[in-house]
This record gives structure tokens, sequence and C-alpha cells, in this order.
């Protein structure tokens, strides 16, 4: 099979992968026995794609979904706790049209930014191991490359996404600093390229980070807000 012609065809595609036995048995079991608070809910249960216009200048790049949130409501980062921090900074900078995310169906929309993740299924214990991480690059290979005539700024929230991001720009034609830039949050590097890049570091979204104040909405909404000036989407 070919690659995807745009993102919307590459969705398609990425929500009936099944390429990882662990996964598919653990997102798959999660939608069936769900969590009380959902019980009458239709969890997705499948791969869950990116989110964000085809022609975004800005991509963030998280670790996978949730167990109870995307992997619920078929929705980056929606319906849990760490999608309720990130798009209520998000709307206070001006790349999403309201502060919540609840289900695929709430009207929410994004300025200039599309949001992904290096692995696409819920992992146990929210942590996909790197064989699955690997099985999963090649979405987000297709992504770059389709998103690469409008794409100049990158967020990448916390360490496993920096690890998984970097050998993907450096096949796509941007060059990886040596050493190896590493991940730390406020993190801002230039990439050359055809295009150049501009790679920011965020500490992830995690309640972990959150309610113990590691990452506060300021800290977050000052890189977000650098990040989109620095690729136009914000003057």
């Amino acid at each position: 099979m070919g690659r995807p012609i745009d993102l919307a065809a590459m969705d398609a595609e990425l929500i009936d992968c099944r390429a990882c036995p662990r996964l598919v048995e653990w997102r798959e079991k999660v939608a069936v026995e769900k969590r009380a608070a959902f019980r009458d809910e239709t969890y997705w249960g499948r791969p869950v794609p990116g989110f964000g216009p085809p022609d975004a200048a800005v991509l963030i790049v998280g670790l996978a979904p949730a167990a109870h949130g995307a992997n619920r409501t078929g929705r980056m980062f929606t319906g849990d706790r760490s999608g309720d921090f990130l798009y209520a900074a998000m709307h206070a900078v001006g790349l999403a049209n309201q502060p919540t995310a609840t289900s695929i169906d709430d009207g929410l929309e994004l300025r200039g930014t599309r949001i992904t993740s290096p692995v696409h299924c819920a992992p146990p214990a929210n942590k996909p191991t790197t064989a699955e991480r690997d099985n999963c690059r090649h979405w987000l290979d297709t992504e770059l490359e389709l998103l690469k005539p409008t794409l100049r700024s990158v967020v990448v929230l916390g360490g496993f996404g920096w690890q998984a991001l970097l050998p993907v720009l450096d096949d796509h034609g941007w060059t990886i600093p040596k050493p190896r830039p590493k991940f730390g949050h406020g993190v801002r590097v230039s990439l050359d390229g055809d295009r150049p890049l501009n790679l920011f570091g965020c500490y992830h979204v995690s309640q972990q980070n959150t309610f113990t104040r590691r990452l506060t909405p300021a800290m977050l909404e000052s890189v977000l807000t650098e990040a989109a000036r620095a690729a136009g989407v914000l003057s």
C-alpha cells in the first residue's frame, strides 16, 4: 500500500491498525470493561488519529492516548484532566476556540495547530514499549511528510515524545545538532533544513506534573505562545 495522499486518508488507515498485540488487547479490554463513571458510554477502543487542520504550522507531540480519555472519546487529549489542562492553555493563548474538550463532537477547533503522538493506542500504565513506539513510527513519519509544507514549530510534551521525534525529523531533512539536544522544559532548538523548524520542549501535561505544579498553566502558555509566534500563527 502506498503512502496516503493526505492526512484524512492517513487517519482512515490508522484507525484500523492492529500492529501491536499488547496494545490491541488492552485498548479493547478497557473499552469493554470501562470506568464506572463512563459505563453508559460507547468507548472508541481503536487507534486515535491526530487532531487539527491539515495545514497546521504548529505540531504538538504527546505520548499516547489515555485509556479512559482519548481511547474513550476517539480524539487526542479529549475527556481527561491532561486534556483539560492542555486545551485550557491553548484557548488562553488563542490556539483553540474553546477551553474544554469533552467529546469528539463538542465543537472544538484548533487554530493553525495539530496534535499527535508517537503511539496511537492507549498503553497499559501509560507506558508503551520501545517496540510499540517503533511499530507506530511510520504514522508519525507520514504525518510529518504531509505537514512539511506548512510546519514551522513543534512542541514536544515530555521526553518520550522527544526521543521518538528526533530521528523522524532527521529522516525528513532537518539537521539535528550534535551532540543531540536533550529534552527539557523551555528548551528551544532551531533546526536547519529546506524549511527551518523550531523545536520546543515542554513538560508533559500529565496529572503527575500538573498536580505537583511542576508544570503550571503559565509555563505551558509561555511555550505555546513562543512556538505559535515562531510559526507565524500568533503575532
